[in-house]
């Protein structure tokens, strides 16, 4: 038996939380998961969106009255107006898998709280009850899904591009997935079930990575078929799946292949809507509800923040604004997907989703406050090779949030969240941070301190009574001005993939 004692380091070392490993162990892997649950439990315990507030409440409403329709109504009615299911009253927005979600969880809320989803008569129901049911709805949701996805997705990423260099910690990876506060905030403070379809999507993004392509098109169908927003990544999946495929001996055969499993699992959710053209176009129509707007409240993209100056919405018709996102978002979108077709890779992939996501956000019709969610995905998965890029991203995400989540009540929830993120972030970075040359580093810290700043004015002044909504148009204008700068970078940096894969050997052994 040796008589050396340890070191105060090799102590100090010994009892921190393993940060710098590149795998995952089992132990690790659940500790990360129970405290994401645990977080989300809590943050649960707070308020939600349209609390005691009629007649039209909030989202969370919209949810239990999802419930209600699926559950007292034929599949063939829920997205028709019928005297049951009276459409401009939170009728059903989102494709038929959320729908089938709705009716599933009502099997539960109904076994148990029956007068919670009548129908007609429940309009606004509020119980400490139901509530507790609809959150635990939630959070098994988020834990079926999402938290297997990203464990998945994490362990995989390990195993193809190794732990060197910043690409060094697998359990600060799963912490940065499982604990984005904005996907927290608005599925366990506000309300929605965004862990199903990003739950969905990221495990299909695994399965890319695992060269499970047919899987991945399933996967990627049913998130689709869950929230329509899905379709920010699909230009990523799409262009990387047929670079793919065009590298291949019998290409053709190789894209039928998989056309063929995007269709089968299309037709497989809409079954009950393919009897006849109409009934199809009932839910199409509610899919896309061009009569909201371009945008909606201050959201950070181009439309909504250059409306200061040019007012879309005043000079220029529904279809010609239809047809400008379209091209808008066509041709942001473009780049990363000429680079994914002519030398997909791996990298570029992240790269191609988050950069899709962002072309989406900014230039799309009808975009609001929590499509941020879409670019915070992809940008989570690359947060090891852009830890910083990631960060200010989730803290100009939150910032671009804060004035719904106030309305919300959730400023405690929002408030240690952030301040939760932030410790855990700089686990990691703390060492690249060191690195940094002063001068960048003053450009780094200079949005954060603009971001606290604006939460500043925003709770403590009052806006001149000519402007009401001057803070949230400065919010508006930041975040904008933030997500633009990311935007450039990530495709400058997915259009070198194309000097590095395309004429690079010994990377062609990836496809």
């Amino acid at each position: 038996m040796s008589g050396k004692k340890p070191t105060m380091e090799e102590v100090q070392s010994s009892s921190e939380f393993p940060w710098s490993i590149t795998t995952l162990t089992p132990t690790t892997s659940v500790m990360i998961v129970l405290f994401a649950a645990l977080v989300r439990f809590l943050v649960s315990l707070g308020p939600y969106s349209g609390r005691a507030t009629p007649p039209m409440y909030g989202d969370y409403e919209a949810q239990r009255h999802w419930m209600e329709i699926t559950l007292h109504t034929p599949v063939a009615e829920w997205y028709r107006n019928t005297s049951a299911n009276n459409l401009s009253y939170w009728g059903l927005d989102y494709p038929p898998l959320t729908a089938y979600q709705s009716l599933a969880h009502a099997f539960l809320l109904n076994s148990s709280i029956p007068e919670s989803l009548a129908l007609t008569t429940s309009r606004g129901f509020e119980s400490h009850g139901s509530k507790l049911l609809m959150r635990w709805t939630v959070l098994v949701s988020d834990f079926l899904l999402f938290f297997p996805a990203a464990v998945c997705f994490a362990v995989v990423y390990f195993r193809r591009f190794g732990g060197s260099g910043r690409e060094g910690s697998a359990p600060w990876l799963l912490a940065m997935i499982l604990l984005n506060p904005c996907l927290i905030l608005i599925d366990h403070g506000h309300f929605q079930y965004n862990c199903i379809s990003l739950g969905l999507t990221l495990g299909a993004i695994a399965a890319i990575l695992l060269r499970h392509e047919f899987v991945a098109s399933v996967l990627f169908s049913l998130a689709i078929n869950h929230k329509q927003m899905s379709m920010y990544y699909a230009p990523a999946f799409f262009s990387y799946l047929l670079g793919k495929c065009l590298k291949r001996q019998n290409w053709v055969l190789e894209v039928g292949k998989l056309g063929i499993v995007v269709i089968g699992t299309f037709m497989f959710i809409w079954w009950p809507y393919l009897y006849s053209m109409e009934a199809a176009k009932e839910v199409l129509y509610r899919l896309a509800p061009f009569e909201r707007g371009i945008y909606e409240d201050y959201v950070a993209n181009f439309w909504c923040s250059t409306s200061v100056v040019i007012k879309w919405k005043k000079l220029f018709s529904i279809g010609f604004l239809k047809f400008l996102c379209i091209c808008t978002t066509f041709f942001a979108f473009l780049p990363s997907c000429y680079q994914q077709i002519k030398a997909p890779s791996d990298r570029g992939f992240l790269y191609g989703l988050l950069n899709s996501s962002f072309a989406f956000y900014l230039f799309s019709y009808q975009v609001h406050e929590k499509s941020i969610l879409m670019p915070l995905l992809p940008a989570s998965l690359l947060a090891q090779q852009e830890p910083f890029l990631f960060g200010q991203l989730v803290y100009c995400g939150l910032l671009s949030m804060f004035p719904l989540l106030l309305r919300d009540n959730l400023i405690l929830q929002y408030t240690v969240l952030f301040a939760l993120f932030g410790l855990i972030f700089y686990q990691n970075g703390r060492h690249a941070w060191e690195k940094i040359p002063l001068r960048r580093r003053f450009l780094l810290v200079l949005p954060v301190v603009l971001s606290l700043l604006l939460h500043l004015i925003y709770l403590t002044l009052r806006p001149p009574k000519k402007y009401p909504f001057l803070y949230e148009a400065l919010i508006m204008l930041f975040c904008f001005s933030q997500f633009i700068c990311f935007t450039i970078w990530t495709n400058i940096q997915q259009c070198s993939f194309l000097d590095i894969f395309h004429w690079t050997k010994a990377k062609k052994k990836d496809v």
